[in-house]
């Protein structure tokens, strides 16, 4: 059972593709999907705040895990976390898997809590706002789209990669030109990836329609969408975000 992955299985994509987007348990799980991605953003989004308003207030906890070398494990935790829900997925209970992704959100905004000191708060709504309607633009697209994806996530998936070099090229070369190159790579990657993503959500749900395991495969499916408009909101916090 792949639930990280995309299916290889011809039937299965087909069926995905013909089911329509008013069928009642697809549209049931997509809503479990999109209700488990907007409480990982809403925890994200609270403890961000309220971790930049502690630093500012030189809480001595907080400010110790902004600095570092404490602010790399914050950095890397999440990473941890993604890689033992992908691996572990499988043989994990439903709610092990819920509370992780609960942890997950709560380490991104712990390590998003810069963003409050640096941008200015109308400039993160405005940038999230843009975020949210390109998210769901595309969201809706690789929901309803009957179309495969496929070759485009792979395309996608190549391009992520060199985009995770070149960000650690750039952490030695500290070139802007190549910044705010990266960033309109990213907003493009992370819009696309959403829609196969959809997509590949989608067919997860077909692929095990009566299994039990139906709240993992929509905590897994959260986490991609959850991951992708994160990343999205980030990319273009770079390239339109106004500085305090």
């Amino acid at each position: 059972m792949a639930f990280g992955k995309f299916t290889n299985d011809y039937n299965v994509r087909a069926k995905a593709s013909s089911l329509s987007s008013t069928d009642e348990g697809l549209r049931k799980f997509m809503l479990k999907v999109y209700g488990y991605m907007s409480v990982g953003l809403g925890i994200t989004g609270v403890i961000a705040w309220l971790f930049a308003n502690a630093f500012v207030a030189q809480n001595p906890f907080v400010v110790s895990l902004m600095q570092p070398p404490l602010a790399y494990v914050v950095m890397f935790a999440p990473l941890g976390i993604i890689l033992w829900m992908s691996f572990g997925i499988n043989k994990m209970r439903a709610g092990t898997a819920q509370n992780l992704f609960w942890l997950l959100a709560a380490c991104y905004g712990v390590s998003l809590a810069s963003i409050f000191l640096v941008y200015t708060g109308a400039t993160i709504a405005r940038v999230f706002f843009i975020a949210a309607s390109m998210f769901l633009t595309m969201s809706i697209w690789g929901y309803t789209t009957k179309k495969s994806l496929a070759k485009m996530g792979s395309f996608l998936m190549m391009g992520l990669i060199g985009l995770i070099i070149a960000s650690i090229v750039n952490i030695f070369l500290a070139s802007s030109a190549l910044q705010f190159a990266m960033s309109i790579i990213g907003v493009i990657i992370f819009a696309g990836l959403t829609a196969y993503d959809t997509q590949v959500i989608k067919e997860i749900y077909v692929e095990n329609e009566n299994s039990e395991d139906s709240s993992k495969k929509a905590v897994m499916g959260a986490l991609k969408l959850y991951l992708d408009l994160l990343l999205l909101f980030q990319y273009l916090l770079m390239l339109f975000g106004n500085r305090e």
